[in-house]
């Protein structure tokens, strides 16, 4: 029986629509830079970023973080060290290198701030690892599934620089960390944070329990949760941005 032409010209505009999506959808992938080759490019970048990006820009002189307090107070941190590029031995505990030696560790750069009042310091850890993209998806996912972020005996390790405020800063005196595990770029970025005056602390707090409502923990008061979420959340943003593949000017 032959379609009325009513029927065909419907069909036609739906036709016409459904192209038209697609080929939107298309563009909207290529445009926004989400399409696997640019994910793909954008992983590849992020692993020669240590030793292409420059320093102030992975470890900016001041990082600033607003809201990023107890109460969401703004907070600023200043730059007071950069340790030299390294690899990754003696700079984990060693049950922490022995979970994230899957990954492999290409290079390590590290850097430690303290606030204005110079009462806190607090290490910042860019691990580069050798892992493609699915062993770091392997690798978040068992963080997250074992919670190993929130485990005492996982905490990473500051750098305590010496001549700075955080020259006293060692492993007894580690108060709150941070770590996250990228799975769009070959790298583990971490905070640990402290007191400047080198005291002990007994018992560290996860920067997840630190930040937590109604916790009251010497670290909780004191805000270095929330430093070190601030200092791991921040450093991944910076990687992130300097991986993506420049775009040429239309």
């Amino acid at each position: 029986m032959p379609r009325s032409p009513r029927r065909t010209a419907a069909a036609a505009v739906c036709l016409v629509l459904g192209l038209g999506l697609v080929a939107g959808g298309a563009t909207g992938t290529w445009l926004t830079g989400d399409s696997p080759d640019a994910a793909a490019d954008s992983f590849t970048a992020g692993a020669a970023l240590w030793h292409e990006a420059p320093v102030d820009r992975l470890f900016p002189p001041t990082v600033r973080g607003r809201k990023a307090g107890p109460g969401g107070a703004d907070r600023a941190w200043t730059r007071i060290a950069v340790a030299p590029d390294s690899g990754c031995a003696k700079a984990f505990d060693p049950l922490l290198a022995s979970v994230l030696e899957p990954a492999g560790c290409a290079r390590l750069l590290r850097a430690t701030y303290t606030d204005a009042t110079r009462s806190e310091v607090v290490t910042v850890g860019l691990l580069f690892t050798r892992a493609d993209r699915q062993a770091m998806t392997d690798l978040r996912t068992r963080f997250r599934t074992e919670k190993l972020g929130q485990r005492r005996d996982l905490m990473p390790r500051p750098y305590p620089a010496e001549d700075t405020p955080a020259e006293g800063f060692g492993d007894a005196q580690r108060a709150s960390w941070s770590l996250s595990v990228l799975d769009d770029l070959p790298a583990v970025v971490y905070a640990v944070s402290g007191f400047a005056d080198g005291r002990e602390i007994t018992e560290p707090q996860s920067a997840a329990s630190a930040t937590a409502d109604g916790a009251t923990s010497a670290p909780a008061q004191a805000g270095l949760g929330h430093t070190a979420l601030a200092h791991t959340e921040r450093a991944a943003a910076r990687l992130r941005a300097l991986s993506q593949p420049a775009t040429e000017e239309p």
